[in-house]
């Protein structure tokens, strides 16, 4: 399966807060923006703030947004972007939506990660 992706323009921070914790208002707006509540954890994706939050988090995220919709009776779509990318040994987080999928890669992987997905036959544009 060939993919089309977009790399997106800002850098992104995956939070981890107590499970309980109301969201926070500091979560700036912009291409992407997950906010994930279990009994575990809230989990926050999104672009970096200024300053960085005072949380458990990992920054210097890219993201990666794969070109939908794809409906929901198609298979295979995320596992054909993300083969490449662990046969390289690039670590990911997904995020999924409606209607397509986010893949965030460390910005020092960003590079490795796009030539990966290149020779695997997706396309990039933008």
């Amino acid at each position: 399966m060939t993919l089309t992706f977009r790399q997106l323009p800002d850098r992104y921070v995956v939070c981890r807060l107590a499970p309980d914790a109301p969201i926070p208002t500091w979560i700036p707006t912009g291409c992407l923006v997950s906010i994930t509540r279990t009994q575990d954890e809230l989990s926050i994706v999104c672009p970096e703030p200024d300053p960085l939050p005072d949380a458990k988090r990992e920054a210097d995220w890219m993201a990666l947004k794969l070109e939908g919709p794809f409906p929901f009776t198609l298979t295979g779509v995320l596992s054909s972007f993300l083969v490449p990318l662990a046969e390289n040994k690039i670590p990911i987080v997904a995020v999924s939506t409606f209607d397509t999928d986010y893949v965030l890669v460390k910005l020092d992987n960003l590079e490795a990660a796009v030539d990966a997905l290149k020779k695997a036959g997706h396309q990039q544009i933008g």
